[in-house]
């Protein structure tokens, strides 16, 4: 597995993907799969996780049907998906470890963060709100930001734009290999947080692959950095 070799001379700006990365939803999104498949007598195919993550809901939802040959339409598979994750929120949401701790510290060093979602913005404010987490970015990228879905670029390079600063000198943490590839393909700096629904992706994009998001890795590359000013 290959990854870029170097540090970033200069972090200006950080950018943060939401399911998976700050909040343990693509567990909970695997148990709410496993409840639809079988309700219809149908097993999890090994693969179909890793094909949906990262991705928008209907592409998701397109992967289901093309995985498991149901006939079910998008929008309805998309309306079940989300009735059967809501109902098992308040029991199973957590936080990612380290995500409070890396937080703190970036906010030490003031560097403006954002968050890079492929979920929709009423489902990314309901979830951050959980957790109080909306002051502490200066803007969320959604869904309905971009025309294209990750593992293309475009999220990155506009939340590189909005904050003013050039994609090499955008920070990204991310846990799946749509949007490694995506915050790779933009210029960004990316730090690949595989989790127990990831770790079988191909990560060779990323700029280093860590084990949480307070990693030794971590804290090396940001010591490395000057406070930076507010742009």
């Amino acid at each position: 597995m290959s990854m870029r070799p170097g540090f970033p001379e200069q972090i200006s700006a950080v950018a943060f993907d939401l399911d998976g990365l700050m909040l343990n939803t693509e567990h909970v999104f695997a148990l709410a799969a496993e409840n639809m498949l079988r309700k219809r007598g149908l097993a999890m195919p090994s693969d179909l996780l890793r094909r949906m993550m990262g991705r928008r809901p209907p592409e998701g939802m397109r992967t289901m049907r093309e995985l498991t040959g149901l006939h079910d339409s998008v929008e309805d598979l998309q309306a079940e998906a989300e009735r059967e994750f809501f109902a098992l929120l308040d029991e199973h949401l957590e936080t990612m470890p380290g995500l409070f701790e890396l937080l703190d510290l970036l906010e030490s060093l003031e560097l403006p963060k954002c968050v890079a979602t492929s979920s929709p913005r009423d489902y990314q404010l309901d979830l951050m709100n959980r957790f109080d987490l909306m002051p502490r970015f200066r803007f969320a990228l959604t869904a309905e930001d971009v025309q294209n879905g990750k593992p293309h670029p475009e999220i990155y390079l506009t939340a590189a734009a909005r904050h003013g600063v050039a994609t090499s000198e955008l920070f990204v943490f991310e846990d799946s290999e749509a949007g490694t590839n995506a915050a790779a393909a933009a210029g960004a700096f990316v730090i690949s947080v595989p989790h127990e629904h990831s770790r079988c992706h191909n990560f060779e994009n990323a700029s280093r692959i860590v084990e949480s998001l307070m990693d030794a890795v971590v804290l090396d590359v940001l010591n490395r950095q000057q406070p930076a000013a507010q742009v």
